[in-house]
Order: C-alpha cells, then structure tokens, then sequence
C-alpha cells in the first residue's frame, strides 16, 4: 500500500476489543429512536441482523476517511485512480487473508452472496451435476438452472447430512464433474452444519463444495484452508459492511476456464477487429474476468475494514459474548408454553445468533408487527428466502388468523410464516432483555394496539 494511502487509512483510529470486555462492537443506529403507537419513543433494538447487519461505526469511518480519495479504479493514471486501485487490491489480499485462503486462490468481488452463486452456476463445467440440500436459503437453492440437480431432503442431524449426501454422491450417474453446495449457518434456526465433514465426503466421491457463509462469516471465522471447502461466498451487508458487495473465493481453475459472467470493459484484456467483421477477444484471467464493468470501491473497502475488525475484535471474544445472548433468548422463549423454537438438529445444536419460533395463538406477522409497534424491536417474520425449509419445520401445524394474516398466504391457503429474531457483535444486552420480555407479555396479556391488514403486511390500525 502507498504511503499517501497508508495516511487515509491512519484517520481512523482502530483498537482491538479487550478480551475482558463484554460491550458489544459499535454500530450505526444504535441511537435512533423510534415512536412507539402507545405514545412516547425509545431505542431502535435492531435484532434483524441475519436480513442486514448495521454497519460498524469503523467501517463507516474508515470509508468516510477515503472518500475524498476516491477515483476509477484500473483505468486511469491520475494519483487518485492510483490510489483507489491500490485499495481495491489491498482490499482483496485483506479479504483473502480473513477466510485463510490457499495460495492461488482467488478472491472475485461481486454484489452479493445471490451474485457469487449465480456467478459460480455460470463457470460451471458441462455436464456437471448439482446437489444441494432443501434446507438452503433461495440464493444457494435456485442458481443452477442450467445444471442436473438433485436436491436432498431435510436431515434432522449432522450425521445424518453427512450420510445423505454420501449416498447421493455414491448412487450419481454418470460419474462426472459434481458440485455440493451447503449452508455454513442456517439463516432460519442459525444452526451449524457439518461443514469440514461434507467437504470431506464431497471430495471423497469426487466432487467439489461451496459453501454459503452469508450467516457463518459474520459470527464464526471462516478458513478455506481448515474447512477444505473449494468455494466461499458471502455478503458484506450481513458482515457489518453496507454499500452493496459480495465475495465469492476459492479455485480458480473453473473461473478461469469459463467465460466471464459478464461481457465487458475489465474483463476484457484486448480487443481487436477481424478481416470478417467481427471482434476476437482475450479475456483476464485473473479475478478481473468476472467483475466486468466499474467495481463498487466503495463496497468492496467496507468488506475489508469489516473483515479486519472482526479480526482485531477476535472471534473468542465475539462467540463467546454472542453464545450469552443466545443462551438468554433461548432460555427466555423456553420460559413461555406458547413458543415453539424452530430447529433441525434439536436443542443442544451449536448454533449463531439466529432463532426463529412461532407462538400458539399469533399470527406471526401480527405478533412482529405488535414488537415494532409497541416495543421498538424489528424482527421478521415470513419464510425467510428458505420456503422449503421453514415449510418442512413448521409441517401441518395449524397457525392461528390472528389480527392479520400472512403476506406468503395466497387465497384460500392456510397461513403458514415463523418469526425470526438475530443479532450479533453490535447488539446490547438491553435489546435481548426487552425482547424477550415483550414476547412474554404479549403471550400474557395480548397486543395493547388493533391491527389491520394493508398491502400484505400487518400494521398498525389507525
């Protein structure tokens, strides 16, 4: 890095969290108030963090310090595009660094974890076939449409994943090129899946495995290295990094063997007229040939200062204080009959701060509507971009109209959504304590507002 961008990136002092200190990292919004329909404001609890995590205020800050610097990056030979194209690089080495990726791996930028895995379905070899489980998030269930996919049903433990995918990998006909893809940390009940136990039978019947670390990153350190996974991809959004980045790192044989995932300027290394009238094109066939088009500095600068805050945080402290949070929510909804926590691999499963539950009685759109309302605190509530899932989890159990029905029930369809709350390194104790205390006394004494149905969400009634 040049010593001008050194002094951009000296502006904001950084500090590693003290391993004895329990305060949650610093994040945008943890201020904001908002009116509550009972009169009076409090505190925003954002506890929707598996959707988008707020943004770190050293990430604000660190972005905020380079702004002025900013130029277009490969293109030009102005100081300031100079500058820009060595962070942008610096970004790469610092990203490739926080998942421990092996030497001659590549790290792509891209828009979002859905872009890496859609850019990951368009490299893949002919005739290679897909398997993925049917309790993955849309972004890592729908890409492959133009492979042969075999979708897995719902394992109901760990072992049970890894045998699952070994017989289908055993059975599949003809043996050739293969891929597994597989959540790292499900975005419904926020469990842990086998990760280092699929690579191994993914490799061990000759296929390879991405896998999906959209919620893992966030929560969990991520080793390529360790894992043996051949692709990682996730979003700066949940990793405390707004601005609208994705990464996908791994191999890069079957990136650079494909055409780009999109035609255009920076994937292109020449371009020259033939005699016939058409263009012959060489493309890069470094990470440059599928990020085509002026990248997302800006973007993909957020993602290394979150990348290496987490780091200088260390992930200890972080699981060890967010496991407490966990501990709370989870011992808290246990507190009240009328829960039902929602999980494949049961009780005792390691998991991230990710838990969703129903409540006997409640529309789950109503009872997330009635938390924000009167309580100040954002939840979701839905299928969550993993119908199937959620589907298979919540099985024939009827659910209750309520005030509201649900925005996923189509005429004549029985209602069927879950409410999920997540949080991680920004959140404060205060808000884990007001949920479950709001859950609590809306099971006990029933929504203080009327709610009504308007465009397909349940809200206030006025």
């Amino acid at each position: 890095m040049s010593a001008s961008l050194n002094a951009v990136a000296a502006t904001t002092v950084t500090t590693a969290q003290d391993p004895a200190c329990a305060e949650p990292l610093a994040v945008l919004g943890r201020d904001v108030t908002v009116p509550l329909v009972t009169g009076g404001e409090v505190t925003y609890a954002a506890l929707d963090y598996a959707a988008s995590a707020p943004a770190l205020q050293r990430v604000w800050d660190d972005v905020a310090a380079y702004a002025p610097y900013y130029g277009s990056v490969h293109r030009g030979a102005g100081y300031l595009s100079q500058l820009s194209t060595d962070l942008f690089e610096q970004s790469r080495a610092t990203v490739a660094e926080f998942l421990d990726c092996r030497p001659g791996d590549q790290v792509v930028f891209t828009r979002s974890t859905t872009d890496s895995l859609n850019l990951l379905a368009a490299v893949l070899p002919a005739d290679c076939q897909v398997f993925v489980f049917e309790t993955e998030h849309h972004a890592s269930l729908l890409p492959w449409t133009n492979a042969q996919v075999t979708y897995l049903n719902a394992p109901r433990t760990p072992a049970e994943a890894v045998a699952t995918l070994e017989r289908a990998l055993a059975d599949r006909e003809p043996y050739g090129p293969a891929l597994v893809c597989v959540t790292g940390a499900s975005n419904v009940t926020g469990e842990l899946w086998p990760v280092k136990e699929l690579a191994a039978a993914a490799h061990a019947h000759g296929a390879r495995i991405v896998l999906d670390a959209a919620q893992l990153a966030p929560h969990h350190p991520v080793s390529v290295r360790d894992l043996d996974v051949d692709w990682v991809a996730f979003s700066g959004h949940k990793l405390y990094a707004p601005f609208g980045s994705g990464v996908l790192a791994g191999r890069a044989d079957w990136l650079q063997e494909a055409e780009p995932y999109l035609a255009g300027g920076g994937a292109s290394r020449k371009v020259s007229r033939r005699e016939d009238g058409g263009v012959d094109v060489e493309w890069h066939t470094t990470a440059a040939r599928h990020e085509a088009g002026s990248p997302n500095v800006i973007g993909v600068y957020s993602i290394a200062s979150a990348c290496r805050a987490l780091s200088e945080a260390g992930f200890d402290n972080l699981v060890a204080r967010e496991q407490q949070l966990v501990t709370r929510v989870r011992e808290g909804l246990a507190e009240v009959p009328a829960v039902r926590v929602l999980s494949l691999f049961g009780d005792d499963a390691p998991r991230v701060g990710v838990i969703s539950f129903v409540v006997d009685g409640w529309n789950s759109s109503h009872c997330a509507a009635a938390l924000s309302a009167e309580y100040g605190i954002g939840v979701r509530d839905g299928l969550f971009c993993a119908h199937p899932l959620v589907r298979t989890l919540l099985g024939s159990e009827p659910q209750a109209q309520g005030e509201c029905g649900a925005p996923e029930a189509a005429p004549g369809e029985r209602s069927l959504n879950a409410i999920r709350v997540s949080f991680g390194a920004g959140t404060p104790d205060e808000h884990v304590e007001r949920f479950v205390r709001a859950v609590k006394e809306l099971v006990a004494d029933g929504a203080k507002w009327q709610y009504r149905t308007e465009e397909g969400r349940c809200v206030p009634a006025v």
